[in-house]
């Protein structure tokens, strides 16, 4: 298992350095500038390690993304721990992490600073941390700190966390709440999370107005009830359903079937409130480390077996690499299948260039006004000579509107039609164009110089928030 876990990193980190930054980790450096207890579409924890990534080497894109690719490679070790907890040996302890480490879903979050691998490595650690329950009770101390930790990241996995807790209690685990030390552990977990809650009682409560827009479909990696679905069979690669299938049976067969019981309602919940596909990815390796516990006392020490399930393993890696790691030269992307599959490689195309296109357009002491938070974060990691952008677009807003003695503002990404009932003049001034023919979010965004506000910046500001 260690040897697993560190080719695991080793290829992460290998592939931290290509491409470039997500427009996700450009915002999370632009709000770990601006550090506070709260944003309006995220807890604080990953500005914070964008921050502390910056403050080390404030140029390298491995450094910012080495707590991801820890994270990650966590997530693996995990699994094959979880393989022990359940009775496996050495050869199910490999084998739950090799299954998890080739998978397309720990591949695509682990190379990137992203929330998403933190409420990975909280809720899986928070699983294990639960099998160790039965035998000492004191463990509910460090579940309750992972928890108030893991929702500084997430929080959306108070979710999963409350499922799993009625699940254990209908299950006939209800003696494990029985204990001082339950009480103590929701305790932490709620100090732990008074500072978010404080910002967000301050101000309105925005993070359920953007929860309720990304149930709408607001972010480009929402996906439709039936896209919900199918992607559950493309998450840790298709040739892995057999396994963590064979894992939730076997753990419906045991005393544990509080996880495949949590697994059922997740699922209903997130496919009923419109949620990503990837907020169930929590599950799977427990599913899979169950799976491979009774697999491997299929396998025993047939040598020929077991190659043939290593060749699989393999086999997934290679292609969750080809899909979601930046392998492929980046002149090759826009002839190939994966921008159709992976969504976030095209966000991490050209942000350099846009940069230098929107500086070439800027007039001499304009502000800057952009349609979302990465464009707005690009210009704040590459235009040394630009000035601080402004954007409607999330925690944007709430760091204010251009001066309202800016009489001309340059627009990057927001429609002419918009713009009009913001300015008496609007002059075309380009659209961005990353030269590869890569068809992401903001090829082909227009800008426009909009000059003599009809009204103050201040008073129209509300107008322009967005959250998504």
């Amino acid at each position: 298992m260690p040897v697993i876990a560190s080719v695991f990193a080793l290829v992460l980190l290998m592939s931290a350095g290509r491409y470039g930054y997500h427009r996700d980790e450009l915002y999370f450096m632009a709000a770990g500038q601006r550090l506070d207890w709260s944003y309006p579409d995220q807890p604080p924890l990953s500005p914070f390690l964008a921050r502390l990534m910056a403050a080390i080497d404030p140029d390298s894109l491995c450094v910012m993304r080495l707590p991801a690719i820890a994270a990650a490679t966590f997530v693996v070790v995990c699994a094959g721990l979880i393989a022990g907890e359940l009775g496996g040996g050495r050869g199910a302890r490999a084998l739950a992490a090799g299954a998890v480490a080739s998978s397309a879903l720990m591949m695509g979050v682990g190379h990137m600073l992203g929330t998403t691998v933190f409420d990975l490595a909280a809720w899986v650690l928070i699983c294990l941390l639960v099998l160790k329950l039965g035998r000492d009770r004191r463990w509910w101390l460090v579940i309750g700190l992972v928890v108030g930790i893991g929702l500084q990241n997430k929080v959306l996995l108070i979710v999963p966390v409350l499922v799993l807790a009625g699940a254990l209690a209908v299950t006939g685990h209800r003696k494990l709440f029985v204990t001082t030390y339950f009480g103590l552990a929701a305790g932490l977990a709620l100090v732990l999370q008074l500072p978010y809650l404080w910002w967000q009682a301050s101000n309105g409560w925005p993070q359920w107005e953007l929860s309720r827009a990304i149930a709408g479909g607001s972010s480009g990696t929402s996906d439709s009830p039936v896209m919900f679905v199918l992607l559950q069979f493309g998450l840790f690669g298709v040739v892995l359903v057999p396994l963590w299938a064979y894992g939730l049976w076997r753990l419906w067969n045991s005393p544990w079937r509080a996880f495949p019981l949590t697994f059922a309602v997740l699922f209903v919940v997130f496919l009923t409130t419109g949620g990503k596909a990837y907020y169930l990815g929590g599950m799977y390796p427990v599913l899979l480390a169950a799976g491979a516990v009774g697999l491997c006392r299929w396998l025993g020490s047939d040598r020929k077996r077991w190659a043939a399930v290593t060749s699989v393993l393999v086999i997934n890696a290679m292609m969750s690499a080809l899909l979601f790691l930046p392998v492929l030269p980046v002149a090759w992307l826009r002839d190939s299948p994966i921008l159709a599959i992976n969504y976030d490689a095209g966000e991490t195309i050209a942000w350099p260039r846009y940069v230098e296109q929107i500086a070439a357009a800027h007039p001499p002491g304009a502000s800057i006004l952009t349609a979302n938070y990465g464009e707005a974060g690009a210009i704040e990691r590459y235009g040394d000579s630009l000035p601080t952008p402004h954007s409607g677009h999330n925690a944007y807003w709430w760091w204010g509107p251009p001066p309202d003695s800016a009489t001309e503002v340059l627009t990057v990404g927001i429609d002419h039609e918009r713009l009009t009932e913001l300015c008496s003049t609007v002059e075309p001034a380009g659209v961005l164009d990353n030269g590869l023919g890569i068809d992401n979010d903001e090829q082909g965004a227009p800008m426009f110089i909009c000059r003599n506000p009809i009204r103050p910046w201040s008073q129209v500001w509300p107008q322009l928030r967005t959250l998504g």
